[in-house]
């Protein structure tokens, strides 16, 4: 029987946040929200974890994990500064997913550590595994009305489809709802339907998207390598995938609510959030 993973990628610097998002406690027992989406990814038959986190906060991840989870947690941390030349700011979700390589040999679910899905979210990431192959991925993408902060504007992919297959996703910035006109504006006045369908870095993939996404890394670093800004971003290397290869990425819409950590305010509505989405 083929195993998958759950990949969490957990090394950002959390610059807004002004701290350690991904471990900020938001359960009743100290759960963080990545344990949440663990827990969900068990629920549906995958025990394998990979997280990918910087090395000055490893430690602390895994006594993290190992408190809420217990001692067998199957596990595997990759330590994404230490797989590239070394700068303060992590080199992208691209290279995260290259410096967990020798952690991936299976299918495996890609999610955010500071965001949580919805199990059923997961579900459907679980159900498509299976499916895929060396030329196909699948993207779960939500209700851009359904992943909007309540302390300011956020940043989401938004996805172009056709057929459920995606297109294109092009990075908005400074989405909003607006109360004076009850719509969604983006930072330079565009109006966006509420179903909208936005990326949020939930994707399935078969293990041989690792070869594609070194091809996109080695031409990005020969041409950025002494960038202290510049990162390598899942997103644009999917799209490069798609053109050069043929790739498809099956879009699979998922019904949940996001909630998420941005800003130390954003606490206590994503405590909230989890009470009612979790019970």
């Amino acid at each position: 029987m083929t195993t998958s993973s759950l990949v969490l990628m957990a090394a950002g610097l959390g610059s807004r946040f002004g701290g350690v998002k991904q471990l900020a406690e938001i359960g009743p027992n100290g759960e963080s929200l990545l344990d949440f989406t663990i827990k969900d990814a068990q629920s549906v038959g995958i025990d394998h974890v990979v997280i990918i986190v910087r090395s000055e906060i490893a430690d602390d991840m895994e006594s993290h994990l190992k408190q809420i989870h217990g001692a067998n947690i199957n596990v595997d941390f990759a330590l994404q500064d230490l797989s590239a030349p070394q700068r303060r700011k992590p080199w992208g979700t691209a290279h995260a997913v290259l410096s967990a390589s020798k952690h991936i040999s299976n299918p495996f679910i890609l999610a955010n550590a500071d965001d949580y899905y919805g199990v059923s979210s997961i579900v459907h990431a679980a159900n498509h595994l299976p499916l895929l192959d060396e030329s196909s991925g699948a993207l779960i993408s939500f209700e851009l009305s359904k992943t909007l902060s309540e302390t300011g504007s956020v940043t989401r992919g938004i996805c172009t489809t056709e057929n459920n297959q995606l297109q294109h996703v092009i990075e908005t910035e400074g989405l909003i709802f607006d109360n004076l006109s009850n719509e969604i504006l983006d930072g330079e006045g565009n109006v966006f339907a509420p179903a909208t369908p936005v990326s949020m870095n939930l994707w399935a993939f078969h293990s041989s998207i690792i070869d594609l996404l070194e091809s996109q890394w080695e031409e990005f670093i020969a041409e950025n390598s002494g960038s202290e800004t510049a990162e390598c971003l899942l997103p644009s290397c999917i799209a490069e995938i798609m053109k050069e290869e043929g790739y498809q990425v099956h879009v699979i819409p998922s019904s949940e609510t996001w909630t998420g950590i941005t800003n130390p305010e954003d606490l206590e509505s994503v405590r909230e959030n989890i009470k009612a989405f979790r019970g």
